[in-house]
């Protein structure tokens, strides 16, 4: 019965327009998730590559990871209620939820940057010095493009985070698609709660994809591990098998 009247509240028009039709809500949580990763990468990718590059200050990476644990509901009924006072107008309600977001987003687009760059293999790195590449050539042209992927792992987790915790986010009076969530219980329209639950996930899975696709053209198949056939007419992955590996000097005497 209620799948039934939650499909029916999706398939309703009158439900996807006005100020408080689903379009316009969706319209609400890109726009507050597409705030949120924009402040959130232009803090926390290029210091996370910086920290891998120098390898200083890898304590604040040790620090972003520990704030995952902070809970998210918590954070956002601290930070509301500090800005209570403290601010007014739309800032009052936008203010503390885009902050809590962003705190939220930092620590996996900073462990990807991290990690993409510090795992970049040194020998490409002293391959780069050798032809005699500056240390911002190196990380431009060597270090970036092979950490493309592990960014991209980390932009897409902290994207997904982002579009959640919006959802509750929705407590402090903001829009966006937990309002369904909120106002549904209010009036008992259960319907509403599940329709809601929906769209969000279903969003979530639509900037997951496109994430996904614009990774597939921005990366190198040999770095994000695609399967390219090669000569042989077999399957290679980017690394090298070492099964498969043959020493020049045993294929000459064989």
């Amino acid at each position: 019965m209620i799948i039934s009247q939650t499909w029916q509240w999706l398939i309703d028009g009158s439900h996807w327009t006005g100020a408080n039709g689903i379009l316009h809500r969706i319209e609400e949580h890109v726009l507050y998730t597409i705030i949120t990763l924009l402040i959130a990468s232009l803090i926390a990718l290029p210091l996370g590559a910086w920290i891998a590059h120098s390898g200083r200050g890898g304590w604040l990476v040790s620090i972003a990871n520990a704030l995952r644990a902070i809970p998210s509901l918590g954070l956002l009924c601290v930070i509301g209620m500090w800005a209570s006072g403290r601010v007014s107008g739309d800032l009052a309600l936008t203010g503390p939820s885009i902050v809590v977001l962003v705190v939220l987003a930092i620590p996996p687009l900073l462990a990807g940057a991290h990690s993409g760059v510090s795992e970049v293999d040194p020998a490409a790195r002293d391959a780069a010095k050798g032809m005699g590449m500056t240390g911002a050539q190196v990380f431009g042209k060597v270090e970036l493009p092979c950490a493309l992927p592990l960014i991209f792992s980390g932009l897409r987790s902290a994207c997904l985070q982002v579009i959640a915790t919006a959802t509750i986010a929705a407590f402090l009076g903001i829009g966006g698609l937990g309002r369904y969530l909120l106002d549904g219980q209010a009036s008992g329209e259960y319907q509403v709660m599940i329709g809601g639950s929906v769209l969000v996930a279903l969003l979530a899975l639509v900037i997951d994809l496109l994430f996904g696709l614009v990774q597939r053209y921005a990366v190198s198949p040999g770095l994000s591990g695609r399967r390219t056939r090669g000569r042989s007419g077999g399957r290679a992955t980017g690394n090298l098998d070492p099964s498969v590996v043959t020493d020049p000097e045993e294929a000459t005497a064989s």
